[in-house]
């Protein structure tokens, strides 16, 4: 597993995942998860010293953790959207990571915001080892898709895998 964009064809593989958005044109694509969102979070020990944002342009004052993602060459630029604008923010902050549980764990140790999936944090945000921030700009985007070639024919056992993911959908 990887944050890249694998080519499953030249690579050889039966199937990838990827957020609906990213599969490739010529592609057969099933859903297997719902929708999913990105938030933004800190911790209450963060904010103790900072005041919360209210708008995505307020990220700039704060010390946010970013994502590296080696596919866009760069740094993730965080994603909001309200009233039907979009409006993407890079954001400045000490550190970096190229994955997302170690994000998570530097927003836990008070380190900044993050901007990170919904479900990887929602118990922290229950328990409130982590507060949402902005949520009005966090916007919905197409869950997870098993994605294959439409020109290659499914083998018996990649059917039943297939079908079983399907099914929990």
């Amino acid at each position: 597993m990887d944050y890249g964009l694998t080519d499953i064809v030249a690579d050889r593989f039966d199937a990838g995942v990827r957020l609906g958005e990213n599969v490739s044109p010529g592609m057969i694509a099933a859903r297997i998860s719902g929708d999913q969102r990105m938030v933004a979070v800190g911790s209450p020990r963060y904010f103790e010293k900072r005041r919360e944002p209210v708008s995505p342009l307020d990220l700039t004052g704060h010390d946010c953790i970013n994502l590296r993602l080696p596919t866009k060459g760069g740094l993730y630029a965080w994603e909001f959207e309200k009233d039907g604008r979009n409006l993407n923010v890079r954001v400045d902050g000490q550190m970096t990571s190229n994955g997302i549980y170690q994000i998570q764990q530097m927003a836990l140790d008070g380190y900044g915001i993050a901007f990170v999936p919904e479900g990887l944090v929602l118990a922290d945000l229950k328990d409130g080892r982590l507060k949402q921030v902005l949520g009005d700009y966090c916007p919905c985007y197409p869950g997870y898709h098993l994605y294959y070639p439409s020109r290659r024919q499914p083998s018996a056992a990649f059917s039943i895998v297939l079908e079983a993911l399907r099914e929990r959908t």
